[in-house]
């Protein structure tokens, strides 16, 4: 018989939980909540991160088959979907933003000393733009196509590690004739000129790229510590 932790609780060990409890007591997160705690809540998406699950209803499945093991996996409330949606619709987003601040912090620090394969020794970001696919009778307010909604989410990464250290999201992606579909808003600008704040330094703009092309990553602004990445 197999006497040593799960994966998952293996993972999940190395998170600093006395983190995790203040940022649940600075926006009062357990408030009037007298089973499934904030910590049951990220493990239950942590796992469904971690093991791709695709809906509410897929990871109350996974989880309920395995009941017997949850508390092996660190969890102390049995999974329902009805109380899973409730939380994420009214817990504070901030909680888990604070700790996720935290943790890149921590990581950033362990490798801080990674080579990267490039002749700089300032930090390299690489910007990246991704579409999240919604569905449209349940999210209305982010119209992208005549049948789907979306949001896209801007990432500034350190390549150093591949951890993000600047996010955006644009809530509404609108579709213009002229250009087909693409237009940029006032929100990029104010977006970019945040960016531009938070680093301390200029950057400048990387145009987007073909998915067809080969993977590969081309200086463009050595000084400033931006590179273009072609996928």
């Amino acid at each position: 018989m197999n006497l040593g932790k799960f994966v998952f609780a293996q993972v999940m060990e190395h998170l600093p939980l006395h983190v995790f409890h203040r940022c649940v007591v600075r926006y009062s997160g357990e408030h009037k909540v007298k089973w499934f705690s904030c910590l049951d809540q990220y493990l239950c998406m942590a796992f469904a991160q971690l093991t791709y699950r695709e809906s509410l209803r897929d990871i109350e499945a996974c989880l309920r088959v395995q009941s017997s093991k949850l508390y092996h996996l660190g969890f102390r409330s049995s999974i329902a979907r009805n109380t899973l949606a409730n939380a994420n619709a009214t817990r504070d987003w901030r909680i888990y933003c604070d700790f996720a601040q935290s943790l890149i912090g921590t990581a950033r620090r362990l490798y801080a000393d990674e080579a990267l394969g490039l002749d700089l020794k300032d930090t390299v970001y690489a910007l990246d733009a991704t579409t999240i696919d919604l569905c449209l009778s349940v999210f209305p307010w982010a119209p992208f196509r005549s049948t789907k909604a979306a949001v896209k989410l801007h990432t500034l990464l350190d390549l150093r590690g591949n951890i993000p250290s600047f996010i955006s999201d644009e809530e509404r992606l609108g579709r213009s004739p002229a250009d087909g579909g693409a237009r940029r808003s006032d929100e990029g600008d104010r977006r970019d000129r945040a960016v531009e704040r938070d680093h301390g330094r200029r950057i400048g703009l990387v145009p987007d790229v073909g998915r067809k092309l080969g993977p590969r990553i081309e200086p463009v602004q050595a000084a400033a510590g931006i590179v273009r990445v072609s996928r």
